[in-house]
């Protein structure tokens, strides 16, 4: 599974964010970076559908009948097509903003980071000395973002191994957490993403056949016989806001395939890849949480494998297989934040220092990201929230944000009013996304830890 990995092209923010005059608009109107792209092995349109089809089946869309249980069956559905649209949209807008920062620079490739800071050097002057922060800004985002998927498998894997091993004999979550620790500790040691690559593809295969059981399972299955609630209720939709960013906003996934395109061009166009690749997705979203939502009502755990039935051996294997490939996939996630920590700030600070153990510290930090989300999952065991709050806080920003305000400032001195107002609303819609979000998650995590306590999620939780 290589949900959402391709962010590993991140470059260090040191690194091509250097402002770019304005009077250069005019020696770069001919220069098309696409044209000026050296790729070693470039994907054709089919490829690169596939690899967007492929990261979109993730820990997100496992979380969506319960996303549609706090958002209620029509609201659900209305709102998964219309935040589709909404991220489909702001995705063209940063792949079209990158595209313009490496003409303004006359530079084939830019990461986000170096794109993010271009945008700025060329904004509005009172804006321009914000260039350097802007970048760092982004790669925490980012560092954060991977980080907490990080957070979110280790309690989905705990999770999904408690269920299958309750009937034999009964562990708190937490100790199946310390369990799997040094095993993901040793799987992230491995340096070389190459060598990642052979698992990546046995759970991409994991994953396909996986989801086809589970949609069996709903189709097949026994449905509950509560009441739907068609419409939800405004104090648990930022959740859900939070839950649908998480698995449908792919930032760095989708610069990086256009990045590695063949014909870029084609990526963006209004049958291209993105838009096909996106209404296939939001499709298969709504679909799943729709079912899902049917078949267990308020009663949906955070994952719909948790709702699987229990001693089913068929169910069983489809939970053993998704915790296997999400196991997989923490190696290539926290492979992220440990190429934008290392190469981006870490490294170049120790060999000013003279260090001659550069190994052991790049061992050191690989081992203490993975303690560090390991102790987050502990202290906060509830995969649902996370996946809301790390949507909420990082895509809100990341996806919708950023691509915004680099679109306008890419613009600048020009001012389209239409243009501007757009990028404005986005804007807004982002921050109120990111605060209400975040807000809203962090609430009903204090909550869950009180004793049965009926959360603001709407879903009464019962935990060891």
């Amino acid at each position: 599974m290589e949900d959402k990995m391709e962010t590993i092209r991140l470059e260090p923010t040191s690194n091509n964010t250097a402002p770019a005059s304005p009077d250069k608009d005019d020696n770069s109107v001919d220069y098309d970076p696409h044209l000026h792209r050296q790729l070693e092995k470039p994907t054709n349109n089919l490829e690169t559908l596939v690899h967007l089809l492929k990261c979109s089946l993730g820990t997100g869309i496992l979380a969506m009948p319960q996303a549609f249980a706090r958002a209620g069956l029509v609201t659900g559905i209305v709102a998964t097509v219309l935040v589709g649209i909404l991220v489909t949209h702001c995705l063209h807008v940063l792949v079209r903003s990158q595209y313009a920062a490496c003409k303004k620079l006359q530079v084939p490739l830019l990461s986000y980071p170096a794109a993010a800071a271009t945008a700025f050097s060329n904004g509005p002057p009172a804006f321009r000395s914000l260039a350097r922060p802007c970048a760092i800004t982004v790669d925490v985002f980012l560092v954060v973002y991977q980080l907490g998927i990080c957070c979110v498998y280790i309690v989905f894997i705990a999770d999904n191994i408690k269920k299958v091993v309750d009937p034999y004999y009964e562990m708190a979550v937490e100790i199946h957490m310390l369990i799997i620790l040094m095993p993901l500790i040793a799987f992230n040691l491995i340096p070389s993403l190459k060598l990642l690559a052979p698992f990546s593809a046995v759970a991409n295969l994991m994953t396909f056949v996986g989801l086809g059981i589970v949609i069996y399972f709903l189709l097949s299955g026994e449905k509950s016989t509560e009441p739907l609630d068609l419409w939800g209720s405004a104090e648990t939709f930022p959740l859900f806001f939070g839950t649908i960013l998480f698995a449908l906003t792919a930032v760095g996934v989708v610069i990086a395939l256009e990045n590695n395109m063949k014909t870029p061009k084609a990526f963006g166009r209004p049958c291209g890849v993105l838009n096909t690749g996106m209404t296939f997705i939001v499709l298969l979203y709504v679909a799943v949480g729709a079912l899902g939502y049917v078949f267990c009502v308020s009663d949906c755990s955070d994952s719909i494998t948790l709702d699987l039935p229990k001693g089913d051996p068929l169910a069983t294997t489809v939970i053993v297989m998704f915790a296997v490939a999400i196991f997989i996939s923490y190696g290539l996630h926290c492979y992220v934040p440990v190429e934008v920590l290392w190469k981006g700030y870490l490294l170049p600070w120790l060999e000013e220092s003279g260090s001659n153990r550069l190994r052991v510290w790049e061992y050191a930090l690989r081992v203490a990201l993975c303690l560090l989300t390991f102790v987050l999952a502990v202290s906060v065991p509830r995969l649902g929230l996370f996946i809301s709050l790390f949507g909420a806080l990082c895509l809100s920003a990341l996806g919708i944000c950023f691509p915004a305000i680099m679109e306008s400032f890419l613009q600048y001195p020009k001012k389209p009013k239409l243009l501007l107002l757009k990028d404005a609303l986005l804007f807004i819609i982002g921050i109120v996304g990111l605060l209400a979000g975040t807000y809203t998650a962090l609430i009903s995590i204090v909550r869950s830890f009180q004793p049965q306590a009926v959360l603001a999620d709407g879903v009464e939780h019962h935990h060891e």
